[in-house]
């Protein structure tokens, strides 16, 4: 009878404001929790709290017993009580993941708050709240395809990223301008959990280089490094503006990418299959989704508000991959 009584507190519990997503990354329908944390979790942000069980120790609210005593620790904490304390301070530019984010942002996401509880003490945050970061990643090679070890400088003075090709090059291999960087994990393209994807301009078309860290801790580090400096420069370059303002600008996620068949401007010409990218506003083709193509630049179709025909661009496009939409901007209205 006890047994029952304490579940059916859980569920009365499950249904308190804050309690019905998870405490992490805000999934609906939390059915597990951590009895040490007093926090709700679904099932996978339950398996990143098992990676750190000196911390945190996890049950299902459904299958396994509770006994009194942790459900009423669950009582007097819960989800919005454990988020003022362990997300007390968190700087603005700090990238909080939700559920359709990849593994990597999840897992530190959760080790940073909980484990390292660098919300809680803001001298923790040092690593990418300093506007200056130096250290080494892999780096896609764009010949041969290869990852290479190369130095990386990232200077929220000069406003840019630079990476060198040699340990004692005085001359960067690449200037990334903070004010066009933009940078967002690609772990399935890349083919490695921590794989990033860093956008920038030069010669006023878009540049990709894929990179990654095998310390996963360091990568997002790198990450929020990247969108602190971004967002100090967009502080600077737009001084009315608020945080919320800001703070979507500092990095974004392609709104869709995949495989389509495209032909050219001549009627003659066959389809080729290409790798398109939707960002923002902007429609780019690549030969390939990771190698940059050597005999021509990546081609970018500005969308402009309402209606919108690829065929005004004299080109011609059909079967986009991996999804039964299409892009509004490919099959009609825009705005």
């Amino acid at each position: 009878m006890a047994k029952e009584r304490g579940k059916k507190a859980l569920l009365a519990l499950l249904q308190k404001e804050g309690n019905e997503v998870c405490a992490d990354c805000d999934a609906p329908d939390p059915d597990w929790a951590s009895h040490t944390l007093g926090v709700f979790l679904c099932l996978t942000c339950s398996g990143s709290h098992r990676n750190i069980p000196h911390i945190s120790k996890v049950k299902s609210v459904l299958l396994d017993e509770w006994d009194a005593t942790q459900v009423e620790f669950m009582a007097s904490m819960g989800n919005s009580a454990a988020k003022a304390k362990y997300e007390s301070k968190i700087p603005p530019f700090y990238y909080k993941p939700t559920f359709s984010d990849c593994q990597l942002l999840r897992e530190q996401w959760i080790r940073a708050k909980y484990e390292r509880e660098e919300f809680i003490y803001i001298e923790k945050q040092e690593p990418y709240s300093a506007g200056y970061r130096e250290g080494y990643l892999w780096k896609r090679g764009r010949d041969n395809g290869q990852f290479l070890s190369r130095k990386f400088v990232l200077s929220e003075r000069e406003g840019a990223l630079k990476y060198f090709n040699k340990n004692d090059a005085k001359e960067p291999k690449a200037i990334m301008k903070i004010e066009h960087l933009n940078a967002t994990f690609q772990p399935a393209k890349i083919g490695n959990p921590h794989g990033l994807q860093i956008t920038y301009l030069k010669d006023n078309s878009t540049r990709n280089i894929f990179v990654y860290h095998e310390d996963g801790k360091e990568m997002v580090d790198w990450f929020n490094a990247f969108r602190a400096a971004r967002f100090h420069y967009l502080q600077v370059a737009f001084p009315g503006a608020s945080d919320i303002d800001l703070v979507p600008k500092l990095s974004r996620n392609y709104l869709k990418e995949g495989y389509m068949e495209k032909t050219g401007p001549k009627q003659t010409e066959g389809f080729k299959k290409r790798w398109f990218t939707m960002d923002d506003r902007r429609l780019m083709y690549f030969k390939d989704p990771l190698v940059r193509p050597t005999c021509d630049l990546p081609r970018e179709m500005h969308l402009p508000e309402g209606k919108f025909s690829l065929g005004a661009k004299r080109t011609a496009t059909r079967s986009w991959k991996d999804s039964h939409l299409l892009p509004r901007a490919i099959t009609g209205s825009t705005g």
